[in-house]
């Protein structure tokens, strides 16, 4: 018989296909099944929403250590920074959706059910993995700080493109309604909240017994 999988690859494995094929199922209700046909334009917006990046992202990051360990990619995102950084953008995804924007959205059924799955069941499912698998002795302070290049590169995204097509994906993004000023005062906001949870979490890593990276 084959060697079996340890239970942090069995785990990472099965929590990542979740988040995978759930963002596939919104992607297919959201673009592929509507009804206009305007797939290019809805695709383009579906993978402007930082739930869907950031689902995407915790995705990766659950699978290619488990599939393919000794890649490049698979040792990036194995690393206990970059996974710490991950787990602050999954929490924040929760956050922020059921502070500001739950009970915003028109999506009914099915697609419904999975915009709640990917702010309340996939974030969890990828914190318990920092908790249970995630070797936390070079966590350090720094990660917060280290940690806002993807959101900075993602909010200049939505500015740029919103500045061309007036279409912004989150509405306290929205500049055409609440201008730059209050935009950036909002986003600033966001990227407080971002560090003080990444210095939670790193007070966490240091109080709690630290784990081995072996399978």
């Amino acid at each position: 018989m084959g060697k079996q999988r340890a239970p942090k690859s069995v785990y990472r494995i099965g929590a990542g296909a979740i988040t995978a094929a759930l963002v596939a199922a919104q992607y297919w209700l959201s673009v592929v099944d509507a009804a206009d046909g305007a797939l290019l334009t809805r695709s383009l917006k579906f993978f402007s929403f930082f739930t869907i990046l950031t689902n995407l992202l915790a995705a990766a990051a659950l699978l290619a250590p488990a599939i393919a360990p000794r890649s490049a990619l698979g040792r990036l995102l194995d690393r206990p920074g970059v996974r710490t950084a991950i787990a602050g953008y999954m929490i924040m995804v929760g956050v922020v959706y059921y502070l500001l924007l739950v009970g915003l959205s028109d999506r009914q059924g099915a697609s419904l059910f999975i915009e709640h799955a990917l702010h309340a069941v996939t974030p969890p499912l990828f914190v318990f993995d920092w908790l249970l698998f995630v070797d936390r002795r070079s966590l350090d302070w720094r990660i917060g700080v280290r940690g806002l290049t993807y959101p900075l590169i993602y909010l200049a995204w939505v500015l740029a493109r919103g500045a061309t097509s007036g279409w912004y994906p989150y509405p306290f993004l929205d500049v055409a309604d609440l201008g730059y000023a209050r935009v950036l005062v909002n986003a600033a906001g966001l990227v407080a909240i971002y560090i003080a949870l990444e210095a939670v979490l790193v007070a966490i890593a240091r109080a709690l017994p630290a784990r081995s990276t072996e399978n």
